[in-house]
Protein backbone atom coordinates (compact mmCIF):
# COMPACT_ATOMS: atom_id res chain seq x y z
CA UNK A 1 0.00 0.00 0.00
CA UNK A 2 1.48 3.19 -1.25
CA UNK A 3 0.46 6.53 -0.45
CA UNK A 4 1.18 9.69 -2.31
CA UNK A 5 1.60 13.01 -0.48
CA UNK A 6 0.82 16.48 -2.31
CA UNK A 7 2.90 19.14 -0.22
CA UNK A 8 1.99 22.36 -2.00
CA UNK A 9 3.73 25.37 -0.51
CA UNK A 10 4.42 28.61 -1.40
CA UNK A 11 7.16 28.99 -3.49
CA UNK A 12 6.79 24.58 -4.66
CA UNK A 13 4.61 21.84 -5.06
CA UNK A 14 6.46 18.53 -3.22
CA UNK A 15 4.97 14.95 -4.09
CA UNK A 16 5.74 11.91 -2.05
CA UNK A 17 5.27 8.10 -2.29
CA UNK A 18 5.37 6.90 1.11
CA UNK A 19 5.21 3.16 1.75
CA UNK A 20 3.84 0.98 4.50
CA UNK A 21 7.02 2.02 6.65
CA UNK A 22 7.07 5.45 6.79
CA UNK A 23 9.79 5.22 4.15
CA UNK A 24 9.86 7.93 1.14
CA UNK A 25 10.19 5.65 -1.81
CA UNK A 26 10.17 8.32 -4.27
CA UNK A 27 9.75 12.37 -4.61
CA UNK A 28 8.95 15.04 -7.10
CA UNK A 29 9.00 18.43 -6.94
CA UNK A 30 8.60 22.22 -8.91
CA UNK A 31 8.72 25.66 -8.48
CA UNK A 32 5.94 27.84 -9.54
CA UNK A 33 5.67 31.66 -9.83
CA UNK A 34 5.65 34.38 -7.58
CA UNK A 35 3.85 37.50 -8.50
CA UNK A 36 4.38 40.72 -6.90
CA UNK A 37 1.90 43.62 -9.02
CA UNK A 38 2.28 46.24 -5.81
CA UNK A 39 4.73 46.35 -2.82
CA UNK A 40 3.45 44.51 -0.07
CA UNK A 41 0.99 42.65 -2.71
CA UNK A 42 1.70 39.39 -3.32
CA UNK A 43 -0.12 36.54 -5.27
CA UNK A 44 -0.04 32.90 -7.38
CA UNK A 45 -1.34 32.18 -10.40
CA UNK A 46 -4.09 28.81 -9.16
CA UNK A 47 -3.25 26.96 -12.43
CA UNK A 48 0.43 27.60 -12.12
CA UNK A 49 0.25 25.67 -8.36
CA UNK A 50 -1.89 22.91 -10.27
CA UNK A 51 0.52 22.76 -12.51
CA UNK A 52 3.29 22.32 -10.61
CA UNK A 53 1.26 19.21 -8.68
CA UNK A 54 1.16 17.39 -11.83
CA UNK A 55 4.72 17.88 -12.91
CA UNK A 56 5.49 17.16 -9.16
CA UNK A 57 3.50 13.85 -9.33
CA UNK A 58 4.35 12.66 -11.94
CA UNK A 59 7.76 13.36 -11.66
CA UNK A 60 7.76 11.27 -8.34
CA UNK A 61 5.40 8.30 -10.10
CA UNK A 62 8.33 8.04 -12.33
CA UNK A 63 10.62 7.38 -9.57
CA UNK A 64 8.66 4.42 -8.63
CA UNK A 65 7.01 3.17 -11.84
CA UNK A 66 5.38 -0.03 -10.65
CA UNK A 67 3.91 0.67 -7.85
CA UNK A 68 0.04 2.01 -7.65
CA UNK A 69 -1.22 4.91 -5.06
CA UNK A 70 -3.08 3.67 -2.77
CA UNK A 71 -4.22 6.73 -0.94
CA UNK A 72 -3.43 10.48 -1.12
CA UNK A 73 -2.87 13.03 0.97
CA UNK A 74 -3.13 16.62 0.75
CA UNK A 75 -1.32 19.39 2.39
CA UNK A 76 -0.80 23.20 1.39
CA UNK A 77 0.13 26.70 2.10
CA UNK A 78 -2.85 28.40 4.49
CA UNK A 79 -4.76 31.75 4.46
CA UNK A 80 -3.98 31.44 0.64
CA UNK A 81 -7.11 32.58 -1.02
CA UNK A 82 -8.26 31.29 -4.53
CA UNK A 83 -11.66 32.03 -6.40
CA UNK A 84 -12.67 28.82 -10.01
CA UNK A 85 -15.66 28.35 -12.31
CA UNK A 86 -17.00 25.26 -10.90
CA UNK A 87 -17.64 23.90 -14.12
CA UNK A 88 -14.58 24.94 -15.89
CA UNK A 89 -12.43 25.05 -13.16
CA UNK A 90 -10.49 28.20 -14.49
CA UNK A 91 -10.02 30.98 -11.98
CA UNK A 92 -10.89 34.79 -12.60
CA UNK A 93 -8.21 36.31 -10.97
CA UNK A 94 -4.84 35.14 -9.33
CA UNK A 95 -4.76 33.76 -5.24
CA UNK A 96 -3.61 36.36 -2.99
CA UNK A 97 -1.52 34.66 -0.69
CA UNK A 98 -1.19 34.48 2.91
CA UNK A 99 2.19 36.90 2.50
CA UNK A 100 0.25 39.89 1.01
CA UNK A 101 -0.42 43.11 2.94
CA UNK A 102 -2.85 44.31 0.94
CA UNK A 103 -5.67 44.75 3.13
CA UNK A 104 -3.68 46.13 6.36
CA UNK A 105 -6.08 49.48 5.63
CA UNK A 106 -8.70 47.62 5.58
CA UNK A 107 -7.76 46.07 9.16
CA UNK A 108 -7.63 49.55 10.40
CA UNK A 109 -11.25 50.11 9.37
CA UNK A 110 -12.15 46.85 10.78
CA UNK A 111 -11.09 47.31 14.72
CA UNK A 112 -12.18 50.80 14.65
CA UNK A 113 -15.45 49.08 14.29
CA UNK A 114 -14.87 47.23 17.92
CA UNK A 115 -15.07 43.48 16.95
CA UNK A 116 -11.63 42.07 17.11
CA UNK A 117 -12.71 40.90 20.33
CA UNK A 118 -15.65 39.11 19.10
CA UNK A 119 -13.41 37.92 16.42
CA UNK A 120 -11.03 36.54 18.69
CA UNK A 121 -13.01 35.11 20.70
CA UNK A 122 -14.96 33.22 17.84
CA UNK A 123 -11.84 32.41 15.80
CA UNK A 124 -8.68 32.16 18.01
CA UNK A 125 -7.18 34.85 15.72
CA UNK A 126 -6.69 38.74 16.00
CA UNK A 127 -7.51 40.92 12.92
CA UNK A 128 -4.29 40.67 10.93
CA UNK A 129 -4.04 40.73 6.46
CA UNK A 130 -2.64 37.15 7.52
CA UNK A 131 -5.96 35.72 7.73
CA UNK A 132 -8.37 35.46 4.10
CA UNK A 133 -11.23 37.05 5.73
CA UNK A 134 -9.71 40.34 4.53
CA UNK A 135 -8.43 39.21 1.27
CA UNK A 136 -12.19 38.22 0.62
CA UNK A 137 -13.41 41.27 1.93
CA UNK A 138 -10.82 42.95 -0.54
CA UNK A 139 -12.19 41.43 -3.61
CA UNK A 140 -15.55 41.80 -2.74
CA UNK A 141 -14.96 45.55 -2.49
CA UNK A 142 -12.85 45.92 -5.21
CA UNK A 143 -13.62 43.63 -7.86
CA UNK A 144 -17.42 43.97 -7.81
CA UNK A 145 -17.86 41.80 -11.37
CA UNK A 146 -16.12 38.69 -9.79
CA UNK A 147 -17.77 38.82 -6.58
CA UNK A 148 -20.88 39.01 -8.12
CA UNK A 149 -20.09 35.37 -10.20
CA UNK A 150 -19.59 34.37 -6.28
CA UNK A 151 -23.12 35.23 -4.62
CA UNK A 152 -25.19 33.57 -7.44
CA UNK A 153 -22.78 30.50 -6.95
CA UNK A 154 -20.77 30.36 -10.09
CA UNK A 155 -17.45 30.86 -8.46
CA UNK A 156 -16.63 28.77 -5.65
CA UNK A 157 -13.74 30.39 -3.14
CA UNK A 158 -11.34 28.04 -0.77
CA UNK A 159 -7.94 27.71 0.63
CA UNK A 160 -5.70 25.73 -1.40
CA UNK A 161 -6.42 22.71 -0.22
CA UNK A 162 -9.97 23.39 -1.77
CA UNK A 163 -8.57 24.49 -4.76
CA UNK A 164 -6.54 21.37 -5.33
CA UNK A 165 -9.61 19.04 -4.59
CA UNK A 166 -11.84 20.94 -7.24
CA UNK A 167 -9.08 19.90 -9.67
CA UNK A 168 -8.22 16.62 -8.68
CA UNK A 169 -12.04 15.38 -8.56
CA UNK A 170 -13.01 17.06 -11.75
CA UNK A 171 -15.40 19.79 -9.41
CA UNK A 172 -17.28 17.06 -7.93
CA UNK A 173 -15.80 18.04 -4.62
CA UNK A 174 -15.83 21.11 -2.76
CA UNK A 175 -14.38 20.89 1.03
CA UNK A 176 -12.03 21.70 3.11
CA UNK A 177 -10.54 20.26 6.71
CA UNK A 178 -10.98 21.82 9.72
CA UNK A 179 -7.17 23.10 10.28
CA UNK A 180 -7.66 25.24 6.92
CA UNK A 181 -11.10 26.44 8.14
CA UNK A 182 -9.28 27.48 11.40
CA UNK A 183 -7.14 30.29 9.74
CA UNK A 184 -9.63 31.80 7.42
CA UNK A 185 -10.98 34.14 10.43
CA UNK A 186 -14.60 32.49 9.25
CA UNK A 187 -14.59 29.29 11.38
CA UNK A 188 -15.94 29.08 14.75
CA UNK A 189 -13.27 26.86 16.37
CA UNK A 190 -15.63 25.44 19.01
CA UNK A 191 -18.54 24.45 16.94
CA UNK A 192 -16.03 23.89 13.75
CA UNK A 193 -18.38 24.94 11.33
CA UNK A 194 -18.39 28.48 9.36
CA UNK A 195 -20.11 31.12 11.78
CA UNK A 196 -22.65 33.52 10.51
CA UNK A 197 -21.70 36.52 12.56
CA UNK A 198 -18.11 36.30 11.23
CA UNK A 199 -19.76 35.58 7.02
CA UNK A 200 -21.78 38.80 7.38
CA UNK A 201 -18.79 41.06 8.88
CA UNK A 202 -16.41 40.13 5.93
CA UNK A 203 -19.31 40.09 3.53
CA UNK A 204 -19.31 35.98 2.56
CA UNK A 205 -21.89 33.55 1.11
CA UNK A 206 -21.89 30.56 3.15
CA UNK A 207 -22.93 29.15 0.10
CA UNK A 208 -19.42 29.59 -2.00
CA UNK A 209 -17.35 28.14 0.71
CA UNK A 210 -16.53 24.42 0.33
CA UNK A 211 -17.66 22.08 3.76
CA UNK A 212 -15.50 21.46 6.33
CA UNK A 213 -14.52 17.92 6.86
CA UNK A 214 -12.11 15.91 9.33
CA UNK A 215 -8.47 15.70 8.75
CA UNK A 216 -8.51 11.98 8.04
CA UNK A 217 -11.19 9.53 6.66
CA UNK A 218 -12.54 8.77 3.76
CA UNK A 219 -12.95 12.91 1.97
CA UNK A 220 -13.09 12.88 -1.68
CA UNK A 221 -11.77 10.58 -4.51
CA UNK A 222 -9.80 11.92 -7.01
CA UNK A 223 -10.72 11.41 -10.98
CA UNK A 224 -8.51 9.76 -13.14
CA UNK A 225 -9.72 11.96 -16.60
CA UNK A 226 -8.38 14.60 -14.35
CA UNK A 227 -5.11 13.42 -12.22
CA UNK A 228 -2.79 11.47 -14.47
CA UNK A 229 -5.30 8.27 -14.49
CA UNK A 230 -5.60 8.15 -11.01
CA UNK A 231 -8.46 6.85 -9.26
CA UNK A 232 -7.75 6.87 -5.61
CA UNK A 233 -9.42 7.79 -2.56
CA UNK A 234 -8.11 11.69 -0.48
CA UNK A 235 -7.86 10.31 2.92
CA UNK A 236 -5.93 12.72 4.59
CA UNK A 237 -5.60 16.36 4.48
CA UNK A 238 -4.26 19.38 7.00
CA UNK A 239 -2.74 22.89 6.56
CA UNK A 240 1.26 22.48 6.66
CA UNK A 241 1.83 23.92 9.81
CA UNK A 242 -0.59 21.34 11.10
CA UNK A 243 0.75 18.37 9.07
CA UNK A 244 4.28 19.39 10.36
CA UNK A 245 3.06 18.92 13.78
CA UNK A 246 1.36 15.70 12.83
CA UNK A 247 4.50 14.62 10.78
CA UNK A 248 6.58 14.69 13.74
CA UNK A 249 4.26 12.73 15.82
CA UNK A 250 3.25 15.59 18.29
CA UNK A 251 0.06 13.86 19.27
CA UNK A 252 0.02 15.03 23.15
CA UNK A 253 -0.62 17.99 24.95
CA UNK A 254 2.69 20.11 25.17
CA UNK A 255 3.89 18.35 21.88
CA UNK A 256 5.40 21.06 19.49
CA UNK A 257 7.13 21.73 16.68
CA UNK A 258 9.02 24.49 14.43
CA UNK A 259 8.83 24.34 10.80
CA UNK A 260 11.59 26.64 8.67
CA UNK A 261 10.11 26.91 5.52
CA UNK A 262 8.82 30.23 3.79
CA UNK A 263 8.28 31.61 7.23
CA UNK A 264 9.11 29.82 10.63
CA UNK A 265 6.11 28.19 12.13
CA UNK A 266 5.89 27.16 15.88
CA UNK A 267 2.91 25.17 17.27
CA UNK A 268 2.20 23.39 20.62
CA UNK A 269 0.08 20.70 20.89
CA UNK A 270 -2.86 22.08 23.47
CA UNK A 271 -4.84 19.05 23.82
CA UNK A 272 -9.12 19.35 24.25
CA UNK A 273 -8.40 22.74 25.68
CA UNK A 274 -8.22 26.15 23.87
CA UNK A 275 -5.81 28.38 25.13
CA UNK A 276 -5.87 32.21 24.97
CA UNK A 277 -3.23 33.91 24.15
CA UNK A 278 -2.02 36.64 25.87
CA UNK A 279 1.22 37.05 24.07
CA UNK A 280 0.39 37.53 20.45
CA UNK A 281 0.21 34.13 19.35
CA UNK A 282 -2.79 32.20 18.09
CA UNK A 283 -5.12 29.98 19.02
CA UNK A 284 -5.79 27.24 16.17
CA UNK A 285 -7.23 23.81 15.44
CA UNK A 286 -4.19 21.18 15.12
CA UNK A 287 -6.64 18.79 13.35
CA UNK A 288 -10.25 17.07 13.66
CA UNK A 289 -11.08 13.07 13.82
CA UNK A 290 -13.33 11.06 12.16
CA UNK A 291 -15.72 11.21 15.35
CA UNK A 292 -15.78 15.13 15.52
CA UNK A 293 -12.81 15.44 18.54
CA UNK A 294 -11.11 18.81 18.22
CA UNK A 295 -7.10 19.06 18.80
CA UNK A 296 -5.87 22.52 19.42
CA UNK A 297 -2.84 24.37 19.20
CA UNK A 298 -1.35 27.36 20.24
CA UNK A 299 0.81 28.84 17.36
CA UNK A 300 3.34 31.75 16.31
CA UNK A 301 3.93 32.78 13.12
CA UNK A 302 7.37 34.46 11.88
CA UNK A 303 6.77 35.54 8.40
CA UNK A 304 10.08 35.43 6.82
CA UNK A 305 12.36 32.81 7.54
CA UNK A 306 13.58 31.03 4.49
CA UNK A 307 12.19 33.91 2.72
CA UNK A 308 15.11 35.76 3.79
CA UNK A 309 17.54 33.76 2.31
CA UNK A 310 15.82 33.86 -0.94
CA UNK A 311 16.24 37.29 -1.01
CA UNK A 312 19.86 37.18 -0.25
CA UNK A 313 20.10 34.82 -3.29
CA UNK A 314 17.80 36.55 -5.68
CA UNK A 315 17.36 40.45 -4.45
CA UNK A 316 21.33 40.90 -2.69
CA UNK A 317 22.89 38.41 -5.22
CA UNK A 318 25.46 37.57 -2.67
CA UNK A 319 24.58 33.81 -3.21
CA UNK A 320 24.01 31.24 -5.81
CA UNK A 321 21.84 29.46 -3.81
CA UNK A 322 20.05 29.08 -0.74
CA UNK A 323 22.01 26.08 1.03
CA UNK A 324 25.06 28.31 0.50
CA UNK A 325 24.30 30.54 3.35
CA UNK A 326 25.84 28.06 5.40
CA UNK A 327 28.95 28.31 3.42
CA UNK A 328 28.91 32.14 3.52
CA UNK A 329 28.03 32.30 7.10
CA UNK A 330 30.62 30.03 8.28
CA UNK A 331 33.36 31.74 7.34
CA UNK A 332 32.47 34.11 9.89
CA UNK A 333 32.83 33.45 13.53
CA UNK A 334 29.80 36.05 14.37
CA UNK A 335 27.70 38.33 12.66
CA UNK A 336 30.35 41.42 13.36
CA UNK A 337 27.50 43.26 14.98
CA UNK A 338 24.96 43.35 12.36
CA UNK A 339 21.57 42.36 13.06
CA UNK A 340 19.24 41.95 10.45
CA UNK A 341 15.31 42.05 10.92
CA UNK A 342 13.97 40.56 7.79
CA UNK A 343 10.62 42.03 8.10
CA UNK A 344 10.26 42.40 4.46
CA UNK A 345 6.00 41.37 5.05
CA UNK A 346 6.18 42.94 8.36
CA UNK A 347 6.69 41.40 11.32
CA UNK A 348 4.00 38.37 12.50
CA UNK A 349 3.99 37.23 16.46
CA UNK A 350 4.46 38.41 18.76
CA UNK A 351 4.34 41.74 17.14
CA UNK A 352 1.92 41.29 14.88
CA UNK A 353 2.77 45.32 12.58
CA UNK A 354 2.11 44.82 9.34
CA UNK A 355 3.32 47.66 8.27
CA UNK A 356 6.67 46.73 9.59
CA UNK A 357 9.79 47.14 6.94
CA UNK A 358 12.74 45.14 7.32
CA UNK A 359 16.54 46.92 8.10
CA UNK A 360 19.88 46.26 8.72
CA UNK A 361 21.87 47.63 12.12
CA UNK A 362 25.37 47.68 13.03
CA UNK A 363 27.27 47.92 9.05
CA UNK A 364 31.12 49.34 9.47
CA UNK A 365 33.85 49.21 6.63
CA UNK A 366 34.68 46.09 7.71
CA UNK A 367 30.89 44.27 7.19
CA UNK A 368 31.09 41.46 4.56
CA UNK A 369 28.22 39.37 3.13
CA UNK A 370 29.74 36.31 5.35
CA UNK A 371 28.67 38.32 8.08
CA UNK A 372 25.29 39.56 6.69
CA UNK A 373 24.75 35.30 5.43
CA UNK A 374 25.51 35.10 9.32
CA UNK A 375 22.68 38.01 10.65
CA UNK A 376 20.13 36.49 8.32
CA UNK A 377 20.73 32.96 10.14
CA UNK A 378 20.44 34.07 14.05
CA UNK A 379 17.27 36.27 12.76
CA UNK A 380 15.84 33.17 12.27
CA UNK A 381 16.92 31.63 15.56
CA UNK A 382 16.28 34.78 17.41
CA UNK A 383 12.77 35.14 15.90
CA UNK A 384 11.90 31.96 16.88
CA UNK A 385 12.69 32.60 20.60
CA UNK A 386 10.36 35.49 20.99
CA UNK A 387 7.66 32.79 20.01
CA UNK A 388 9.23 30.34 22.01
CA UNK A 389 8.87 32.36 24.73
CA UNK A 390 5.66 33.82 24.26
CA UNK A 391 4.13 29.89 24.11
CA UNK A 392 5.80 29.42 27.24
CA UNK A 393 3.91 32.40 29.38
CA UNK A 394 0.48 31.48 27.92
CA UNK A 395 1.08 27.61 28.42
CA UNK A 396 2.20 28.44 32.13
CA UNK A 397 5.21 25.76 31.20
CA UNK A 398 8.63 26.28 30.02
CA UNK A 399 9.34 24.11 26.90
CA UNK A 400 11.80 21.14 27.30
CA UNK A 401 12.47 20.91 23.78
CA UNK A 402 12.36 22.03 20.17
CA UNK A 403 11.26 19.37 17.24
CA UNK A 404 12.52 20.74 14.23
CA UNK A 405 11.95 20.40 10.43
CA UNK A 406 11.31 21.91 6.99
CA UNK A 407 14.33 22.58 4.55
CA UNK A 408 16.50 25.64 6.84
CA UNK A 409 16.43 22.77 9.64
CA UNK A 410 19.22 20.82 7.46
CA UNK A 411 21.48 24.08 9.02
CA UNK A 412 23.35 22.76 11.25
CA UNK A 413 24.86 26.53 11.91
CA UNK A 414 21.21 27.46 12.19
CA UNK A 415 20.19 24.49 14.58
CA UNK A 416 23.30 25.46 16.92
CA UNK A 417 22.09 28.92 17.14
CA UNK A 418 18.93 27.74 17.67
CA UNK A 419 19.76 25.68 20.67
CA UNK A 420 22.25 28.31 22.03
CA UNK A 421 19.71 31.34 22.18
CA UNK A 422 16.40 28.70 23.48
CA UNK A 423 18.73 27.06 26.16
CA UNK A 424 17.16 23.57 25.14
CA UNK A 425 17.83 20.70 23.48
CA UNK A 426 16.69 21.03 19.67
CA UNK A 427 15.58 17.67 17.81
CA UNK A 428 15.84 17.08 14.22
CA UNK A 429 14.14 14.12 12.43
CA UNK A 430 15.82 12.37 10.21
CA UNK A 431 12.83 13.57 7.21
CA UNK A 432 12.62 17.38 6.92
CA UNK A 433 9.60 16.99 4.74
CA UNK A 434 7.17 16.43 8.15
CA UNK A 435 4.83 18.59 6.40
CA UNK A 436 4.44 15.71 3.27
CA UNK A 437 5.31 13.17 5.64
CA UNK A 438 1.81 14.84 7.73
CA UNK A 439 -0.48 14.68 5.17
CA UNK A 440 1.05 10.93 4.69
CA UNK A 441 0.62 9.80 7.83
CA UNK A 442 -2.91 11.19 8.28
CA UNK A 443 -3.94 9.55 4.76
CA UNK A 444 -2.61 6.58 6.10
CA UNK A 445 -4.83 6.71 9.04
CA UNK A 446 -7.86 7.91 6.91
CA UNK A 447 -7.21 4.79 5.28
CA UNK A 448 -6.43 2.39 7.51
CA UNK A 449 -2.51 2.03 6.84
CA UNK A 450 -1.93 2.25 10.23
CA UNK A 451 -4.35 1.41 12.66
CA UNK A 452 -4.06 4.55 15.23
CA UNK A 453 -1.25 7.26 16.53
CA UNK A 454 0.51 4.51 18.40
CA UNK A 455 1.28 3.08 15.45
CA UNK A 456 2.04 6.39 13.09
CA UNK A 457 4.12 7.36 15.92
CA UNK A 458 6.94 4.91 14.94
CA UNK A 459 6.72 6.56 12.12
CA UNK A 460 9.23 9.35 13.32
CA UNK A 461 12.71 8.91 13.57
CA UNK A 462 15.67 11.22 15.20
CA UNK A 463 18.54 12.03 13.43
CA UNK A 464 20.11 14.53 15.62
CA UNK A 465 20.12 16.54 19.14
CA UNK A 466 21.57 19.51 19.49
CA UNK A 467 22.42 20.54 22.97
CA UNK A 468 22.87 24.15 23.83
CA UNK A 469 26.10 25.63 24.93
CA UNK A 470 27.37 28.53 26.18
CA UNK A 471 24.99 32.05 24.67
CA UNK A 472 26.32 36.14 24.49
CA UNK A 473 22.29 37.16 25.67
CA UNK A 474 23.63 40.62 24.63
CA UNK A 475 22.40 39.68 20.74
CA UNK A 476 19.59 38.42 21.49
CA UNK A 477 18.87 42.13 23.18
CA UNK A 478 20.25 44.02 20.35
CA UNK A 479 17.84 42.40 17.85
CA UNK A 480 14.95 42.88 20.00
CA UNK A 481 15.79 46.43 20.18
CA UNK A 482 16.35 46.76 16.08
CA UNK A 483 12.98 45.35 15.93
CA UNK A 484 11.68 48.47 17.87
CA UNK A 485 13.67 50.71 15.94
CA UNK A 486 12.33 49.23 12.82
CA UNK A 487 8.92 49.58 14.14
CA UNK A 488 9.20 53.64 14.20
CA UNK A 489 10.40 53.92 10.40
CA UNK A 490 7.00 53.34 8.76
Amino acid sequence: MTILAIDAGTTGVTCLLVDVHGKIIAKGYQEFEQHFPNPGWVEHDPEQIWQAVLASAAQALAGAPNISVSAIGITNQRETVALWNRTSLKSPRKAIVWQDRRTADLIIELRDQGIEDLVRSKTGLGLDPYFSSSKLLWISRNEPKIWADVRNQNTAIGTIDSYLVARLTGGASHITDASNASRTQLMNIDTADWDDELLSIFDIPREALPDIVPNFGPLARTSAEHFLGIEAPITGMAGDQQAALFGQAGFEAGDNKCTYGTGAFILQNTGSKRVASSHGLLTTVAWQTPDGQLTYALEGSVFVAGSAVQWLRDGLQIISTAPDVNRLADLVEDSGGVVFVPALTGLGAPQWDPEARGAIFGITRGTTKAHLARAALEAMAFQVRGVVDAIAKDAGQELKSLRVDGGAAASNLLLQTQADCLGIPVLRGKNLATTGMGAAMLAGLGVGLWKDFDEVRGVFTLDREFRPAEFDETRYVRFNKAIELTRLFK
